[in-house]
Parts: structure tokens; C-alpha cells; sequence
């Protein structure tokens, strides 16, 4: 299905019937094209629509065009405002440009010099929806560069990304906090249709309830207390491109019904404001929770998670990729001894085996600030076992006190902390470990081969 045209507005102020004529059959074919006689009918206009260009005759009937200029401008800061003015003076188009005016033009005007104003308008009105949403982009914490990973589970990943990103299906990417949801996410847009077109993310966790609706939405001025211009929410921010909500599962439930509501008619109203909105975007959610046991608590809306898990997509969490786990620790040491500008270029054989049998709770997230710590304080070209941070160097992959571990069990556990240390200490040499151990060598590699630990790579190479 073909994405609706959204055509841009002009608003023509003009106190001459046949001027307004005249400008509509010049642009209506580009733009919709609405019209006011006077001051008063212009301001209401802006309040009640989306308007992208207004062209503002200056003398109009009770109320100067500079005047309209000021208060149109208070009510949308981005409007943009081209005055037309039967007399050229210096010190109006001063007056004019600190108010805010984009450009004037002088009557009688040619056809060419008012497409050429409006168009040149028309595309700074763009370049500002353009450099609010990328300052919204910076705002947010950096997230991964790439997608990393090669294991079955990730491939299968990467085969759902291919086949839903050419389509507008919504989609629900479900996973632990910190596999990489909102990569995924950035994916799908980055291989669709929309590539070219804004990507906006929202957390929905992190921003406070009452500020939630607005934030997606948008509010009209003097919607409440301190709002004192209008403001575009995520959704109309996003129009063309793809929105983003992250932690959908913490979304007030009171807020559910209007979330469905512009899923399903791909239209929104602002805080305050009474006038439906059309909207394009395509709608990609996130969350961690379970979405079906907050529906039985009544917390979640089950006809919104239907509407959501469309095309669902399992994020698998870093304990079920452990075969991933060199290839992520390569490509973070790559950008963290970038960044810190240090000849870090690899791990210990110890230090890359103790990563790769942590249970990494905090999954992609954690790996990658557990390498950000050691690349910041590393003093060497390769990262040692002691230069992990000392919880994570001392945390077993079980716990010795979990409920239902054996003695043998736990006895393994310590183990194979105790031969990682000593073959980090000995730098992978097995036969000075043994000595460190106090074991025979082919006892080490027996020891080794019970425990699942494979023989230790030369210093250097670990990480490749």
C-alpha cells in the first residue's frame, strides 16, 4: 500500500479576494493552500491547523501585518512568514526579520519570484524538522555501531530483519535489558524504504508519566501549565520515518487506548488540541517484560499487544551466544582503543575465557562497558585477567551457594576459576601453569578437558 502524499500548507493573509485567488491557483497544485482576510481569521487559522508558509500581506483591515507576524510566530516558532508589501521600505523588512519573517515580497510579484520564496520556505520549514530530530538523536546515549554476531541464533535474527524491513509491518522486538533491542530496531529502518527519513526513538521508561503524552503526541499552547508554545510530538516528528518506542510495557495504561487509536487509524491529537492529525510512520516496539503476564495483571491492553506483535522478533540474550562473545570483545576493543587513542589490541587468553563463561546478566550492554573500563585503564597492548574489573574476575559462572548446586558441582566452579588464573598468570603456557597449580601438565589438560575449557592461543590472539 502506497504511503499517503502529505502535502505542505500555506496560509495566504490577504484583505483582496482576488490576491487570494490569484496565490491559490499558483500553488495549489504543489501545496494545500488556505486563506484568511484579516489578522484575527489568520491567528485562528494557526492555531487550529499545521501551517508551513504564511504569506503575510502588511496593511490589513484592523490589525498590521507586523502585528500578525508576532503572534503567529509565538504560537509556532517554525512558521515560517514571507510578508508582501505594496512598498519596499528598509525599515520594514528590518522590523520584519527581527520578528521572525523568513523573506518579503513586493506587489505586484512575478508567478516565478513567489514559487521561488515559498519553495525556498518550504524547504527551511523541512531542514528544521530535520535538525530537531537529529538533536534528539544526539541527546540520547550512543548505542552499538553495528550488529555483531555470527551464532545460529543471531542469523535467524538477521533473516527476520531481511524479510520484515521492504514491508511497514509493525514490529515487537522482545529481549533482556542490554542485547541490543534498539539495534535491531535501527536495522529494520536502516534496510527499509524509510532509510532516508528520520528514525526516533523513545524510551518509555525513562521519561517521567506525566510528560508521556505529550512527548508522543505533542501539546497545543496553553494546553497546561508551562506550555507555552506548541510543541510536534515523536509521532509527528517522525511522520515519513520510523518511531521507535522502547519499554513499551511501562506505558501508562491510560495511555493505551490512544497509542491503539494511532496504530490502527495512523492519526493522533495533541494534548489540548481537537483537531485528528494524519500520521505516517512505521512503528517498531520494544520490551523486556512479559507482555502476556501483564495483560493477565491487568497492566497491559491485550488488544494493544495484538496490535503490536505483528511480526514478533526474539532477541536472544548473550549466555545463549557465547560464540559471539570474541567476536563483540574484537569489535569493542576496536572502538574503545579508538576513542581513548590506546594500543590496546587484544586479551589474555585467561581474560577472554573468563568472559566467555561469565553468565553476563546484563547481557551485549555489560560486555561492552565491562571492555570500555578495561580499555580506559589499560597500561598494556593486551588486557590481562587482573585487569578486569575485580567483582567480575571473582564472580563464578554459578555461585557457589545457588540452591541445588552439589559439592562436586561447586568444587568444579572453583576449579576452573583457579586454572584460568594461572594460565592468564603463566601467559598460556600450560606446562607453567601446571607448575603454578602444583599439577602435572597432562593432570592440567585432563582438568581442562572436564571442565569444557578449551587449550589456552598464544598472547595476541585471543581476541581474533
Amino acid at each position: 500500500m502506497a504511503r499517503p502524499e502529505v502535502r505542505p500548507v500555506v496560509l495566504i493573509v490577504d484583505d483582496e479576494p482576488s490576491v487570494r485567488a490569484s496565490v491559490k491557483v499558483i500553488l495549489e497544485r504543489e501545496c494545500e493552500v488556505l486563506e484568511a482576510e484579516d489578522g484575527p481569521a489568520a491567528i485562528e487559522t494557526v492555531k487550529s491547523r499545521d501551517v508551513d508558509v504564511c504569506l503575510l500581506d502588511v496593511r490589513l483591515p484592523g490589525m498590521e501585518g507586523i502585528e500578525v507576524l508576532e503572534r503567529v510566530k509565538r504560537l509556532d516558532g517554525g512558521l515560517e512568514v514571507v510578508l508582501v508589501t505594496a512598498v519596499r521600505t528598509v525599515r520594514t523588512a528590518v522590523e520584519a526579520m527581527k520578528l521572525g519573517a523568513y523573506d518579503y515580497l513586493t506587489k505586484p510579484f512575478a508567478v516565478e519570484d513567489l514559487r521561488g520564496v515559498v519553495g525556498r520556505a518550504l524547504e527551511r520549514r523541512a531542514l528544521q524538522r530535520e535538525v530537531r530530530y537529529l538533536r534528539d538523536e544526539l541527546a540520547r546515549h550512543e548505542g552499538f555501531d553495528q550488529l555483531v554476531g555470527r551464532s545460529a541464533a543471531m542469523r535467524r535474527v538477521y533473516e527476520l530483519i531481511r524479510q520484515v524491513a521492504a514491508t511497514s509491518a509493525t514490529v515487537l522486538i522482545t529481549g533482556e535489558s542490554g542485547t541490543g533491542k534498539e539495534l535491531i530496531a535501527r536495522a529494520i529502518h536502516r534496510q527499509g524504504p524509510r532509510r532516508d527519513r528520520p528514525f526516533v526513538a523513545v524510551n518509555c521508561g525513562a521519561l517521567p508519566p506525566e510528560l508521556m503524552e505529550s512527548e508522543l503526541f505533542g501539546h497545543e499552547r496553553g494546553a497546561f501549565t508551562g506550555a507555552h508554545a506548541r510543541k510536534l510530538g515523536k509521532f509527528e516528528v517522525a511522520h515519513s520515518g520510523s518511531l521507535f518506542l522502547d519499554e513499551i510495557g511501562a506505558l501508562r495504561l491510560d495511555l493505551q487506548p490512544k497509542l491503539l487509536r494511532a496504530l490502527q487509524e495512523r492519526e493522533i491529537e495533541r494534548v489540548g488540541g481537537g483537531r485528528g492529525i494524519q500520521v505516517d510512520v512505521r512503528f517498531i516496539a520494544a520490551t523486556n517484560r512479559d507482555l502476556r503476564r501483564a495483560i493477565a495483571a491487568g497492566e497491559f491492553r491485550e488488544d494493544l499487544f495484538y496490535r503490536l506483535n505483528v511480526v514478533p522478533i526474539a532477541v536472544p540474550p548473550l549466555r545463549e551466544r557465547r560464540e559471539d562473545i570474541p567476536l563483540l570483545v574484537e569489535h569493542f576493543l576496536a572502538k574503545y582503543a579508538k576513542r581513548f587513542a590506546k594500543p590496546v589490541s587484544g586479551l589474555s587468553a585467561g581474560a577472554l575465557g573468563l568472559l566467555e563463561e561469565y553468565p553476563w546478566p546484563g547481557n551485549v550492554r555489560e560486555l561492552e562497558n565491562i571492555i570500555e573500563r578495561s580499555v580506559a585503564l589499560a597500561t598494556a597492548e593486551e588486557i590481562q585477567l587482573a585487569d578486569l574489573p575485580l567483582d567480575l574476575a571473582l564472580a563464578p559462572t554459578r555461585s557457589v551457594w545457588d540452591d541445588g548446586l552439589s559439592l562436586r558441582e561447586a568444587r568444579q566452579e572453583l576449579e576452573r576459576q583457579l586454572i584460568l588464573r594461572a594460565l592468564d598468570r603463566a601467559d598460556g603456557n600450560q606446562t607453567v601453569a601446571a607448575r603454578f597449580l602444583g599439577l602435572h601438565r597432562n593432570t592440567l589438560l585432563a582438568k581442562m578437558a572436564q571442565l569444557g575449557l578449551r587449550p589456552t592461543e598464544p598472547p595476541g590472539s585471543a581476541a581474533r
